[in-house]
């Protein structure tokens, strides 16, 4: 059959398969047990061709969705797709990021044959590590961070396999909640699957191919026009990661010839005995958010787009680590950095189009016992814009997570907040402001194991074009006595009841002279 791809042929099947995505996304929301996922929304739903290339995916996370192929590829190398199967990978080292981030990935069949994938991430608050919420601070090994899941057939005919749930639930100290997310992951892409076989029995199997790769195709050509429109050259720029008193250092070129792009991380750091290791799928979704920042963000976010891109992270640095280093805070933290360092030499290359660097962070807050394991990110200052003042209190970067409501803290957690406020004062001066970042107080109320993972505690968010940088973060802790602790940046330590944690987050850099 040939089919003719006109433009709005192509915009509707676009639309089409982004809401098929979008949709998973929700149905995983709402259906889902944990705050950190129907609350927080700290999950991911894309659809992809049969053969692991990215055809859609919903506003979600950037961290999750740019990393997403490489988890669907790991499948599609180590098993032949049947019907009916799904399967989950969350090892970092075979197409995963951290322990957390468990990725179902199901195929797609329509009349026997094999047409397409869908795959949701989504982040369980605890997998077992050596602290409640599987982030502990001084790991120096994966191992030290929870179960690890390498490929694994997870869904047979609509029931979970014993191999892969009693193992995954075994380990963590909330296995009811864990089981009640992984069903809400397996129903999200049993619709999807639905969906996308009523699209294809309706249009057929060849013009869903033929649309599919045209889709693809003006991705790429989209995006080729975009970098042709930046300046030919090499632009370079350096920024650290804070371990304890020392820094380690992501360098990176981005060299732009025509219309293809390369990001060389050659002089980057080597990976380093802490949690803060990046596995290069998460590089990559950096690489493809900074891209899309620099250039235009209309156009379709697939695998075309990024076939223009070209990624060198030399193994074993910290933008590329190597088993058995740590990384739980790579994805979340280390993802912030590299995603700042890109910008940072985007801006030398389109000056009108990139920010001063956001606050740089998720400010990770993990509190737990036995009983319970509560994650969340805490938003902060965005940096200023050419042209407009950042925002404040916004998730910004590589995290797209929103705000648990006090009520739902205070119906699942024994804590309370007893403050949340803007951090006035806190963004960047400039022309243009950085936005604010926020100070949130937090109550205890039963002995807990507390683990942050921030950055920006010594290093301020930078400004551009004179503008200046916006406060750093900053972690206390107020015991019960009234002693006060300033915490390092990344810690696990205990916690009592009646002891406080104030955490105040970074502000955003400035853009242009403040004069």
């Amino acid at each position: 059959m040939s089919v003719s791809i006109d433009p709005i042929t192509l915009e509707v099947a676009r639309h089409r398969f982004a809401a098929i995505a979008a949709e998973m996304g929700t149905v995983l929301r709402r259906t889902s047990l944990s705050p950190n996922i129907k609350e927080r929304a700290d999950c991911s739903a894309a659809v992809f061709t049969a053969d692991g290339e990215m055809l859609a995916q919903a506003e979600h996370i950037p961290v999750h969705l740019g990393s997403m192929p490489a988890s669907v590829v790991a499948c599609l190398e180590r098993f032949e797709p049947r019907p009916g199967v799904q399967y989950a990978v969350n090892d970092p080292f075979s197409g995963g990021t951290h322990l957390n981030d468990l990725t179902l990935v199901a195929p797609v069949f329509v009349d026997g044959r094999h047409v397409a994938w869908v795959a949701n991430r989504a982040h369980h608050a605890d997998v077992g590590g050596e602290a409640p919420g599987s982030m502990p601070a001084h790991a120096t090994s994966v191992d030290q961070e929870g179960h690890r899941v390498p490929p694994a057939v997870a869904v047979e005919e609509g029931h979970w396999a014993d191999a892969f749930v009693s193992p995954f639930l075994a380990a963590s100290r909330t296995p009811w909640e864990r089981r009640g997310d992984l069903d809400a992951q397996m129903g999200a892409n049993a619709v999807a699957v639905r969906r996308l076989q009523e699209l294809v029995q309706r249009e057929g199997r060849e013009p869903f191919r033929t649309v599919s790769a045209a889709l693809l195709d003006y991705g790429q050509r989209r995006m080729e026009a975009a970098i042709a429109d930046l300046p030919d050259g090499d632009f370079a720029f350096e920024d650290t990661m804070e371990l304890g008193q020392d820094d380690v250092v992501i360098r990176a070129v981005v060299r732009i010839d025509g219309g293809s792009l390369t990001a060389d991380f050659a002089g980057t750091d080597p990976q380093v005995p802490a949690n803060f290791n990046a596995v290069k799928a998460v590089t990559r979704s950096c690489l493809y958010y900074a891209v899309r920042v620099a250039t235009d963000p209309t156009i379709p976010a697939n695998g075309g787009c990024y076939r223009a891109l070209t990624l060198h992270a030399p193994a074993g640095s910290i933008v590329n680590a190597l088993p058995p280093a740590a990384v739980a805070a790579g994805n979340v933290e280390t993802s912030q950095r590299i995603a700042d360092v890109l910008l940072g030499a985007f801006a030398q290359a389109a000056p009108e189009r990139v920010p001063a660097a956001s606050q740089g962070t998720m400010n990770n807050v993990l509190i737990g016992n036995d009983e319970f394991a509560y994650y969340e990110t805490v938003a902060g200052g965005q940096g200023a814009r050419p042209g407009r003042d950042g925002q404040s209190g916004i998730q910004t970067g590589m995290t797209n997570t929103q705000n648990t409501p006090v009520e739902a803290l205070h119906a699942h957690y024994p804590f309370r907040v007893t403050a949340y406020t803007l951090r006035r004062g806190s963004g960047g001066a400039g022309r243009f402001r950085g936005g604010d970042g926020i100070r949130r107080e937090l109550r205890f109320e039963a002995p807990a194991t507390l683990s942050l993972m921030g950055e920006r505690r010594r290093h301020a968010p930078w400004g551009l074009a004179g503008g200046e940088p916006g406060a750093t973060g900053e972690d206390w802790l107020i015991r019960a006595s009234g002693e006060r602790v300033r915490l390092p940046g990344k810690v696990t330590v205990a916690v009592a009841p009646g002891d406080r944690l104030v955490v105040l987050t970074p502000g955003g850099g400035g853009w242009g002279s403040p004069t």
